[in-house]
């Protein structure tokens, strides 16, 4: 059986390359038992093998290619691919074609990520625009959210596309489930909303006919976890205000329970009785857990990685490329995709 290649670019994000093979230690010893993996790493040579050595990582699970050149987070996509062909980004994606990897992950500038995976793997025959999806927690599991941020401006065709990439997304992570698609709306009612919305919503409720996933119609933000719907749709610029305000009132909940909790002495002594719901709650709410953004549309998987993420984090976004590779995202796309070309999926 083939091995999953799974390519990183070490110096992406803040604290690299500590934090992103501290990572790769993490996955490597929560998964030795399945053996089937390897790690291209690209990077500073020199800083990765100081950073595996400390981890007394095996050489049976990793390849190191070395780059001179590092992407800042302040540079623009044009500048950045003018300079940046040495990169360790450029080369952990371009590794899809010339070393046969089956994934690239990066903690480094999204925009550039965008573009230059963009450039290099190009986008599925017939997509319009790539999409940025999420993983946003639901109270029966786990949401499919897109378009996180890649297009602030969308048509109603490619919402649809977005619905069908979102959709076979889902179907390669929960193989076991099936993929209920909602349209992120103002209302319920089919009567509200853009013409853009109205015109997906038509579109979709013929096409789910076909089987890719169930059309549950609009969803309103407040239903977003209920997880009646599991794959959520809407253009970037909703999307990304949505997540940032999802992120923020996580955070403001968590911080203010702390505050509350060491407000008094009795509240500090009922910390005592409810010390693992209050561990479970945290658990829950952790966005490491939920850390690494795909891009959908391309011909190969890119995988985006919070830069600001720790090495918990970063070992959730390599566990999340394994899933996907395993779960044959790219042929669960493209096999969706025949629907709205008018051929017969298989």
């Amino acid at each position: 059986m083939k091995n999953v290649t799974i390519a990183i670019d070490a110096m992406g994000g803040e604290n690299a390359p500590k934090k992103n093979i501290q990572g790769v230690k993490i996955f490597i010893d929560n998964n030795k038992n399945k053996n089937d993996f390897i790690f291209h790493i690209f990077g500073d040579e020199k800083k990765i093998l100081h950073e595996i050595k400390k981890n007394k990582i095996s050489d049976t699970f990793f390849k190191i290619f070395h780059t001179t050149a590092v992407v800042s987070d302040n540079e623009t996509p044009l500048t950045a691919i003018k300079s940046s062909k040495n990169s360790s980004m450029w080369k952990s994606i371009s590794s899809q074609n010339e070393t046969g990897a089956d994934i690239s992950l990066s903690a480094g500038n999204t925009g550039v990520l965008l573009v230059t995976s963009r450039m290099i793997l190009k986008m599925i025959e017939n997509v319009n625009k790539p999409a940025l999806a999420g993983l946003w927690p639901n109270k029966n599991g786990m949401n499919v959210v897109l378009d996180l941020g890649a297009n602030i401006d969308c048509n109603e065709n490619n919402l649809v596309e977005f619905s069908e990439m979102g959709s076979a997304l889902y179907k390669s992570l929960f193989p076991n489930e099936i993929a209920k698609v909602a349209l992120l709306n103002i209302g319920s009612e089919e009567i509200k909303g853009t013409d853009i919305l109205k015109k997906a919503h038509s579109n979709l409720k013929q096409i789910s006919n076909n089987g890719d996933f169930v059309f549950n119609g609009y969803i309103e933000g407040n239903k977003i976890t209920d997880g009646f719907s599991n794959v959520i749709v809407t253009d970037g610029f909703t999307g990304n205000i949505a997540l940032k305000t999802a992120e923020g009132t996580a955070k403001f909940i968590t911080d203010n329970l702390k505050v509350a909790l060491k407000d008094s002495l009795l509240s500090k002594f009922s910390i005592l009785f409810s010390y693992f719901s209050l561990k479970k709650f945290k658990n829950k709410l952790d966005p490491r857990k939920f850390n690494g953004a795909i891009f959908l549309g391309l011909n190969g998987p890119v995988v985006k990685s919070h830069g600001a993420t720790d090495s918990l984090g970063f070992y959730y976004s390599i566990d999340l490329c394994y899933k996907i590779v395993k779960g044959k995202l790219i042929d669960q796309v493209k096999n969706n995709l025949k629907h709205l070309n008018g051929e017969k999926a298989q």
